[in-house]
């Protein structure tokens, strides 16, 4: 588990094949390595990785195919920059949500302008997210955990401060670059809860949550 905020920005150091699966090497800048062993989790723009080699200023780890093919990760190159976190302890002060590293889909980016001294983002979501979206909820992107402004359909906005935009690779998103999601675990768990004894009959998606189901139970008039 990860907390969304990010620790260090990193860069691609290296990117090597491995029989249909990537191995990739990350420099990890101002990244504290002292407290990592091999095995351990690090989020990469918010993928959960397992370190596998070690050194002082970088690390190895293996991405399997689907990550690749599902995450941004598979449109990475050498040289490009990563948000970096390593896993949270029960020490670890949860300043942003409980994050799983496990990304749900990919958005692109629509729009960016500046707001005073912040910049105002419009992400368009895979339309089968748009339901776990919600003004002033949490989302995770590329590993960042963020406050939703406001949602339409399945485009919602987000206002970057200066200190988000300094500490994370969010600074260089321009229209059409694709960013990992991950909506706010609790409600994918609550859409489960809702379905009670038809969660065991209902799709992997959660797809049978309909507004006359949400009726039905007293969540709509």
């Amino acid at each position: 588990m990860f907390t969304g905020i990010i620790e260090s920005i990193g860069t691609i150091r290296d990117m090597q094949p491995k029989g249909g699966d990537m191995r990739l090497t990350i420099a990890t800048g101002k990244l504290d390595m002292n407290d990592v062993a091999l095995g351990d989790s690090i989020a990469v723009n918010g993928v959960c990785l397992t370190a596998v080699a070690l050194d002082s200023g970088s690390f190895s780890a293996d991405v399997s195919r689907e990550t690749l093919s599902l995450t941004s990760l598979g449109h990475l190159a050498r040289g490009s920059k990563v948000n970096l976190e390593k896993a949270l302890t029960l020490q670890t002060r949860l300043g942003g949500h409980l994050v799983s590293g496990h990304v749900d889909g990919l958005g692109e980016v629509i729009s960016r302008h500046d707001d005073a001294r912040s910049v105002r983002f419009r992400i368009r979501a895979p339309a089968q997210l748009a339901k776990y979206i919600a003004a002033k909820g949490s989302i995770t992107m590329d590993g960042t955990s963020l406050t939703v402004n406001k949602v339409e359909g399945s485009t919602f906005e987000l206002n970057i401060v200066p200190h988000t935009l300094s500490e994370t690779i969010i600074a260089d998103y321009r229209s059409g670059t694709a960013v990992n999601l991950e909506v706010d675990v609790i409600a994918r768990y609550l859409e489960r809860l809702l379905l009670g004894e038809k969660a065991a009959y209902s799709s992997a998606s959660g797809g049978n949550i309909t507004e006359a189901f949400l009726a039905e139970h007293g969540f709509m008039k």
